[in-house]
């Protein structure tokens, strides 16, 4: 039996059940305490790595839609490129003027020719017998096939 007039000398609390510093605890740690949610970190997880693919996935559409841009723009130099290179080694007997419309012909022997008459205005008699394209001079000095002719 307990002595009543023995003073209790130590914490009847287990101390290994509770802090010296509560009110340091990064939760709550009694009935008065705010509420307390545990956070879902696989959901989270989760969320998180779904957004970073769908942002990911944007940018790389983006840029795969740049690049095919880009390599649109370098065919369609490449082609001008080629085009400029038939027409300078063609035969010509006048000046071009810039972003005027000519018109490239196959001559009987295969040789190109630059005329300033189009296969319409002929008549019957064709100068020669190849039509290749309607072509206009670029002011970069490289040729457009004209897609109107």
């Amino acid at each position: 039996m307990p002595n009543k007039n023995k003073p209790i000398s130590h914490n009847p609390i287990d101390k290994d059940k509770i802090a010296e510093n509560p009110s340091t605890l990064a939760y709550p740690h009694h009935v008065g305490s705010s509420a307390f949610e545990l956070v879902d970190t696989k959901r989270n997880k989760s969320l998180d790595l779904s957004a970073m693919q769908d942002q990911t996935d944007m940018q790389l559409q983006q840029i795969k839609t740049q690049m095919e841009l880009l390599a649109k723009q370098a065919r369609e130099i490449q082609q001008r490129k080629e085009l400029s290179e038939l027409i300078y080694r063609s035969k010509m007997s006048f000046k071009p003027e810039i972003n005027h419309v000519y018109y490239l012909y196959q001559n009987n022997d295969g040789i190109p020719v630059l005329s300033l008459v189009g296969p319409q205005e002929w008549g019957k008699s064709k100068a020669y017998p190849v039509f290749l394209h309607a072509v206009r001079l670029l002011a970069d000095h490289t040729w457009k096939i004209e897609s109107h002719e």
